[in-house]
């Protein structure tokens, strides 16, 4: 007898074929990575990656826009091995139509590492130094200004404050500088830091007096409610709510912070979601119905789900939840009106509360700038260490109404105050809302 030759396996996967206009299943390429990770993700499932290329995984993303993204008839139709790279490629899987404003109509088309995505969206964490801030001036001469502060970190520690101006990093001047190695080192520093490095920063108080101070970069966890409080007024007590961030983890505080507002009987709300760009719709959804209450929710539709025409049978309707994740029954303020203060990074989730709110009766009036305008939403899609995030439904309230690519204009406009701390009643938007409250009109020098 002989034995067969054997053939050995190839060292090169099988080419992949492009035709233009036919898309095969995306379960056909998912998960075939060019570096497949090994091991478990962080709920200890194992990781479901195997060996493919980054044409596989260019692959995967154009037939998974064409199955699922809002506008998949306005994508153009480019073959993969035409572009690059994977993050380049996923850049070009969007629309190009433009709102009747003349914005991008998607505006939002984004990546996250899977990993540090996971960690923010659970727990709020993530690398910096524990202030966010305003690039208020993005060219030369720049100004770059502190517009929130977590406490406890070393940013609080070392007293640096709400409109404290960073004028340098590692000794590149943040206000003039305009080369390429000092923009890359201030964004390297800013904007991308990695965990356990050090940076020399000079800072000048709001007093003006200047200083440089050394700060660790670190995972920080940012407080999703950090301020609520009870302001005493001759027209009643009157709540502030400062909500910053739709997280898992913004749930219970949501619930302390009302319930607190709630034992100060409050007769109104000033609700601060200026630098809240949004996250999870079942937070939104809970918040507004702890500020609404149930006679006015009770029934209705807190936003319906729409998604694209192939995808239709997945309609659905969020209601305004009335328990929580744990099926506690959620406190209520049974509010008729709220005070909303916004500003461009007023978004998504954040939007929608106005929108369910104004879907059910309750007076919304708006107080700082216009909101980015993203009625639209997703959910996050993990492939080989990235998670994708394109549009892939069309939000509205009880009464069918969703259009506000273009923001929701303010009732009153009123600049971002960074010389008073917020929920400091001399703050201009918080200051703005009071006189609103007051005299039914918006104060002098806002429009």
């Amino acid at each position: 007898t002989t034995t067969p030759p054997t053939t050995a396996p190839p060292t090169n996967p099988p080419a992949i074929a492009y035709i233009g206009g036919v898309y095969p299943a995306s379960s056909t390429f998912a998960a075939k990575c060019a570096v497949p990770r090994t091991g478990v993700d962080p709920l200890g499932n194992a990781y479901p990656d195997v060996s493919g290329s980054a044409l596989a995984e260019k692959h995967f993303l154009r037939s998974w826009t064409n199955e699922l993204y809002l506008w998949f008839n306005e994508v153009a139709d480019l073959d993969p091995a035409s572009v690059a790279s994977v993050s380049d490629y996923f850049k070009l899987l969007k629309t190009t139509a433009l709102t009747p404003s003349g914005r991008n109509k998607d505006q939002f088309h984004f990546t996250y590492d899977t990993a540090t995505y996971y960690q923010l969206s659970t727990s709020g964490t993530s690398v910096g130094y524990g202030f966010s801030m305003a690039l208020v001036a993005p060219a030369p001469p720049r100004r770059l200004v502190v517009e929130y502060v977590q406490a406890g970190t070393q940013a609080a520690t070392l007293g640096i404050g709400r409109g404290a101006e960073i004028i340098s990093i590692d000794a590149v001047d943040i206000v003039n500088n305009n080369t390429q190695a000092g923009i890359d080192t201030i964004n390297a520093a800013l904007f991308s830091p990695t965990s356990g490095s050090s940076h020399q920063f000079g800072i000048r108080d709001r007093s003006g007096s200047t200083r440089s101070l050394t700060l660790n970069a670190t995972a920080v966890s940012f407080s999703a409610v950090p301020l609520a409080r009870v302001l005493t007024t001759t027209s009643g007590n009157l709540g502030y709510l400062l909500f910053n961030d739709h997280t898992k983890a913004a749930e219970q505080e949501l619930i302390t912070a009302i319930n607190q507002l709630k034992a100060g009987n409050v007769q109104d709300l000033v609700l601060d979601l200026r630098y809240n760009g949004g996250g999870y719709i079942a937070i939104a959804s809970e918040l507004a119905y702890m500020i609404a209450g149930p006679s006015r929710t009770g029934g209705k539709t807190f936003e319906a789900l729409q998604y694209n025409s192939k995808r239709s049978a997945q309609n659905q309707a969020t209601p305004f939840y009335d328990s929580s994740t744990q099926n506690q029954a959620l406190p209520t303020l049974n509010l008729g009106r709220v005070y909303v203060l916004t500003g461009s990074g007023t978004c998504s989730a954040s939007e929608s509360i106005i929108n369910s709110l104004q879907g059910v009766d309750v007076t919304v009036q708006r107080i700082g700038a216009t909101t980015c305008g993203k009625p639209y939403g997703f959910q996050a899609r993990d492939n080989c260490g990235i998670s994708y995030f394109p549009i892939e439904f069309q939000g509205v309230n009880a009464k069918g109404w969703g259009d506000y690519a273009s923001g929701f204009t303010p009732t009153c406009t009123v600049a971002d105050d960074l010389e008073h701390g917020l929920g400091d009643a001399a703050e201009a938007r918080l200051a703005a809302a009071l006189t609103l409250r007051t005299t039914g009109v918006c104060p002098p020098g806002s429009d």
